[in-house]
């Protein structure tokens, strides 16, 4: 008997491991593809003549088609396979990366953009299903760090992989190359088997008696979990878009000391997912976990934006701070599944992540305007400000009751 039971377990724990790398690999492309275009934002300006702002709009059209369509999408993907959804979007990316590659047009290039952000609404209503319906509860907050150490993966390795292939093809052959692994990414997961649902996925034990169609989303419990997405991305986005820049004109840093204290936030960000992924699965109070790491980003940005802080402490504070937002994050997606009745993992994930691209819309000229303004110092006091707004959100969550 014990086994047969520890067999079992074995299969289960194996199966579970199958499916989150398979998960994570779409996860990497899905970051990885967010970032193919910036690096070649000259080589692409100058081949077909236009201005920084017209290629950037390839970048709006591509958040937009995102923002509206993911939540839609999140509804289908509870109704049907999400792994296939998954494979679909993987190639959704491919096809409009290979024809915007292919084909000698800007308006290919911004219309194949809205189809990639099409083929973008299905990472995180997809990845989110599969892993809460599949993996054992007791290894899903650590399934859930390693699903957003792999999406920080692949936003690290982009920049520096489409150079690399923009030296040996040029920017086409680049947009070609990401294509092909979106490609891999698709033939990984059509092999995969979907696998059995978990007996305990499908009752959490907050779930109580929510609604499980449109009216779940406009529920005090993921209401309030879209905003504290919405401004936790605005607080995200000036931090890492607008810092190098802000440090620059508020002190006279250096473009290498602060990229320097910029990818020390990103790498210890990512090992702080990890660590938030244990930290999630031994305590239960993810709401007080979520509330301290983001303290961490309120303090640093607020010192930074006080005084010169100097290399070292730079570099210091901005670990730091990666470190704990990093922690964050895992127990950020456990609040959201407790409040997630069952069968509506697709379309709360899909909603609640949605603030991503709207903060990926509005914070650009935001913080944009403060620079141009001549106010660097207040993108640290809006990263403050976003960030404790963002605590303030997260420790207002209701939490479900248990059905009785």
């Amino acid at each position: 008997m014990t086994e047969a039971t520890d067999l079992t377990f074995a299969a289960r724990r194996t199966s579970d491991i199958r499916l989150v790398a398979g998960v994570s690999t779409a996860h990497f492309v899905s970051h990885f593809y967010m970032l193919v275009l910036p690096p070649l934002f000259a080589f692409v300006k100058d081949d077909y003549g236009v201005s920084y702002t017209e290629i950037g709009l390839a970048i709006t059209v591509f958040n937009l088609v995102s923002a509206v369509a993911q939540t839609p999408t999140g509804f289908l993907i509870d109704r049907i396979n999400a792994r296939f959804a998954l494979i679909t979007g993987l190639l959704l990316g491919a096809a409009g990366f290979t024809v915007a590659g292919l084909v000698n047009s800007y308006w290919v290039l911004v219309a194949m953009f809205g189809v990639i952000g099409l083929g973008n609404t299905v990472y995180h209503p997809a990845d989110y299903a599969l892993l809460s319906r599949h993996v054992a509860p007791e290894r899903i907050s650590q399934a859930y760090s390693v699903h957003t150490f792999s999406g920080m993966l692949g936003s690290a390795a982009a920049p520096a992989a489409v150079l690399v292939l923009h030296g040996m093809f040029g920017w086409r052959g680049a947009f070609l190359g990401a294509a092909l692994l979106g490609v891999i990414a698709a033939l990984v997961l059509l092999f995969q088997p979907d696998g059995e649902p978990h007996p305990a996925a499908a009752k959490p034990r907050d779930a109580g008696s929510a609604p499980t169609d449109w009216r779940l989303l406009v529920t005090a419990p993921i209401l309030m979990n879209f905003v504290f997405f919405l401004v936790y991305a605005f607080g995200s986005f000036g931090l890492q878009n607008f810092s190098v820049v802000a440090l620059g004109s508020l002190y006279g840093t250096s473009p290498v000391t602060a990229n320097t204290a910029l990818s020390a936030y990103l790498l210890l960000s990512a090992a702080g997912v990890l660590v938030g992924g244990l930290i999630a699965g031994r305590i239960s109070n993810h709401r007080l976990i979520a509330s301290l790491g983001l303290l961490a980003t309120v303090l640093a940005a607020l010192l930074i934006g006080s005084v010169d802080p100097g290399t070292l402490l730079l570099i210091l504070v901005m670990s730091l701070a990666g470190l704990c937002g990093g922690i964050v994050m895992p127990s950020r997606d456990m609040i959201v599944r407790e409040v997630t009745p069952p069968g509506s993992f697709g379309k709360v994930f899909a909603f609640v992540t949605t603030g991503y691209h709207v903060a990926g819309i509005l914070a650009p000229p935001l913080f944009g305007a403060l620079l141009d303004y001549g106010a660097p110092r207040w993108t640290f006091i809006l990263v403050a400000g976003f960030t404790l707004l963002s605590i303030v959100a997260v420790m207002c969550v209701p939490q479900r009751k248990a059905a009785a």
